[in-house]
């Protein structure tokens, strides 16, 4: 290695290195194995991740350097200008191999029944590494299995203490749930405390693991790898629209894994997102077009019908209801394609009544969903952050993980929310206040001062304000604050498509989803909701929809379809159809179909395109799936302005934020997200003063009421929550009935 740089012509932040012969550039301060990846030259690796901190403990990527006597970890060993290294010379193989045969002493013979079985790292690098025959004859060691909850299975005997789970929970989940424990020949990998994994991103450990001792459980012993389709897809559960791939037999999606998409979810996966698909096989799914024969209600009977039979029906009950006697109502995950045919077919039906923002109570200023002013990706590189009423850790996953490495980075974040939401960074500032109190608290003086100094600040504002009674008021006091304070405004899509929906014109020109209900019309269309829980306000919406005819698109035949529709067209999920989602950043994405349709189910753009032809509606006239996205174009649609629903009533203020596993029909019927440990069932949560002053304690049971309706609730008291505050979490059928804004609470005995 020379004093004088060997090629003067590089950048100052370079150096020349040497590996196998080949000259190549690469960054100083980096690592052998970083310039040798990008050269394309393979290193052996089982620590190493390139979204992690460097362990070098595996030492399986042992190279061979000019001048030094001892083979060097090429993870672990930065470039020098001028350094040569040999990656197949007989130092670096020999050592290598010998990694390879300490890795394989203790490890079990059980690759036939293993569920990494044909995508382990180990058994890859065992076939070019590993000897033939093993020289070690003492006994093996086992490791007991700890049950790390619903999701992630263990077989720890297969690990190879490579630590990288240990480094994801600690780096990138940021909850430190796993860790070596013991010394030596005794270390093991696990919990401390026994109890279940409980971050929101616990299912990336098993993409990270490179052995089988970290599988996913959902999956465990169903299928074998080479036995899968991989097909491209989305998650649909928040709007990030995470990238995936389905993993298909026989057209049953098997399970889900991350695809890489720096710009979107780096190359992680929500828990939701990658076990939701458990849901689409509920019991209760669509698979037949279903008539109701006899009254309504509770009362009559349901058919089985035929296409033809079901659509003459739904074009009966739509045509005979035209214009203002008709709402349409459409679930905010719906893909662009089925959203413009809605919007067409409202349009041929003279009805200005339809809408996406089915789970928002305050609409007086016409908002709409809208793209982040600044990239969710560069988001990490913001060093001022304010999160403004949401529980954003739930709310978006990965949306959080980025704030997080913004923070790691030297970031400060500030929260104004009616509960103290837990985060896994640590927060600058706080203002836990009701929700009434949030749109001031964004112009207090201590907010404005601690973003004096931010050059790229950001000000992003959740569900919990979005969806509340005072909506209108936070987005104005937030849209305010960023423009005093320079800062990019970042309103989370209440939706997975809210923001494609909103540019493919599924928007109000007459009534919003709240008016339409509370003024309510003679038919409805609802296409892709859950009537029992999906709405903003489930009192009046069921109310208005059973005194109505319903067309209900649905994934699923539940209970609340049952009781509202007359006639069910069942259709597929986001998995079994070709779509396109927009997501938060103003992204299309694609998706394609990796599940095959269950019965005699369709994908709804085909249903609405046989509906708009029974009905002789103009832009129907396409063949096939080209022919209608060569149609498509945004549409400049201003929403019409909806009344807010208000705050009315004595009492505490709700705060209602989403459960994050209940988030609509596909994941409320996921078994798995059902029983993990962050789906807590419902419950309110108290301040102690107002606990106190309702006679309640911990555990007890509450009743809650307004004017719209009751529930009974357990009780959870914590100083967490605002005074003055309730918390509930939407998404649970034993507070669907509580209207929204004020609520009295009081013990079921009292």
């Amino acid at each position: 290695m020379s004093a004088q740089p060997v090629n003067p012509s590089l950048p100052p932040d370079h150096v020349t290195v040497f590996i196998d012969g080949v000259e190549l550039a690469a960054p100083k301060g980096s690592m052998i194995i970083q310039a040798a990846d990008k050269a394309g030259i393979p290193i052996p690796r089982f620590c190493y991740h390139d979204k992690l901190a460097i362990a070098a403990n595996c030492r399986m990527c042992l190279v061979e350097v000019e001048k030094m006597p001892k083979p060097a970890p090429a993870c672990a060993t930065p470039v020098m200008d001028g350094m040569k290294i040999a990656t197949r010379s007989d130092k670096a193989l020999k050592s290598q191999r010998n990694v390879m045969e300490f890795l394989l002493i203790n490890h079990p013979l059980d690759c036939p029944i293993c569920d990494q079985g044909g995508e382990c790292e180990l058994q890859d690098l065992s076939l070019g590494y590993g000897r033939s025959v093993s020289r070690f004859s003492e006994r093996k060691r086992v490791i007991a299995d700890e049950d790390l909850g619903p999701l992630v299975a263990t077989d720890m005997t297969r690990c190879i203490q490579c630590t990288r789970c240990v480094r994801f929970t600690a780096e990138i989940a940021g909850t430190y749930e796993l860790g070596g424990m013991m010394r030596g020949e005794d270390l093991q990998i696990g919990t401390y405390d026994g109890k279940p994994l409980t971050t929101e991103l616990s299912g990336n450990v098993i993409d990270v693991c490179p052995v089988g001792a970290l599988t996913n459980k959902v999956f465990r012993f169903r299928a074998r790898p080479w036995e899968l389709i991989a097909k491209a897809s989305l998650g649909y559960h928040d709007a990030l629209g995470s990238n995936l791939f389905l993993h298909a037999r026989r057209g049953d999606v098997m399970r889900a894994v991350p695809r890489d998409n720096e710009a979107v979810n780096e190359c992680w996966l929500s828990d939701r997102d990658r076990y939701s698909h458990q849901g689409l096989y509920a019991e209760d799914r669509a698979v037949k077009p279903m008539i109701r024969v006899g009254g309504g209600g509770d009362a009559g009977d349901w058919r089985e019908a035929s296409w033809e039979v079901a659509l003459a029906k739904a074009a009966e009950i739509l045509r005979d209801n035209g214009a203002d006697d008709l709402g349409i109502l459409v679930h905010p995950a719906t893909s662009n394609e089925e959203g413009a045919l809605l919007a067409r077919l409202a349009e041929a039906l003279g009805t200005g009544n339809l809408d996406h923002r089915i789970a928002e109570h305050d609409l007086s200023d016409g908002a709409v969903a809208q793209p982040f002013a600044m990239p969710s990706a560069e988001i990490e590189h913001a060093d001022a952050i304010v999160i403004v009423g949401s529980n954003l850790r739930h709310e978006l996953p990965l949306l959080h993980q980025r704030v997080r490495k913004a923070w790691t980075r030297g970031a400060k974040v500030h929260v104004v929310n009616p509960v103290d939401f837990e985060f896994t960074f640590d927060i600058a500032s706080k203002q836990i206040v009701a929700p009434s109190k949030l749109a001031a608290a964004l112009g207090s003086s201590e907010l404005a001062t601690a973003l004096k100094d931010a050059t790229r600040a950001v000000v992003i504002v959740g569900a919990v304000a979005e969806n509340g009674v005072q909506a209108a008021a936070i987005r104005a006091a937030a849209s305010d604050f960023a423009k005093a304070n320079n800062a990019a405004l970042c309103r989370i899509p209440q939706g997975a498509n809210a923001l494609g929906l909103a540019l493919q014109g599924v928007l109000p020109q007459t009534r919003g989803a709240l008016d339409m209900l509370a003024d309510p019309r003679g038919a409805y269309l609802l296409y892709g909701i859950e009537p029992g829980l999906d709405f903003a306000d489930q009192s009046t919406a069921l109310k208005a929809l059973g005194e109505a005819q319903v067309v209900a698109f649905s994934h699923f035949a539940c209970a609340s379809t049952r009781r509202i529709a007359d006639v069910i067209l069942p259709i597929g999920a986001l998995p079994e159809i070709d779509a396109t989602l927009t997501n938060l950043d103003g992204r299309d994405q694609l998706a394609v179909p990796a599940g095959k349709l269950p019965g005699d189910a369709r994908p709804g753009w085909r249903v609405l395109r046989a509906l708009g032809g029974d009905l002789g509606a103009p832009g129907f006239e396409f063949t096939d799936l080209v022919g209608l996205r060569a149609s498509l174009a945004e549409r400049e649609v201003t929403a019409a302005v909806s009344k807010s629903s208000g705050a009315n009533g004595d009492g505490l203020e709700l705060a209602v934020s989403q459960a994050i596993y209940r988030t609509d029909g596909v994941t409320r019927r996921a078994a798995a997200l059902q029983a993990h440990p962050l789906t807590v069932g419902a419950r309110v949560v108290l301040h102690p003063e107002d606990a106190a002053a309702a006679g309640l304690v911990d555990g007890a049971m509450a009743k809650l009421g307004n004017v719209v309706g009751t529930a009974t609730l357990p009780v959870l008291v914590s100083d967490k929550v605002a005074p003055g505050a309730a918390w509930v979490e939407s998404g649970y059928g034993a507070n669907a009935a509580l209207g929204a804004g004020r609520v009295t609470v009081r013990g079921v005995d009292a």
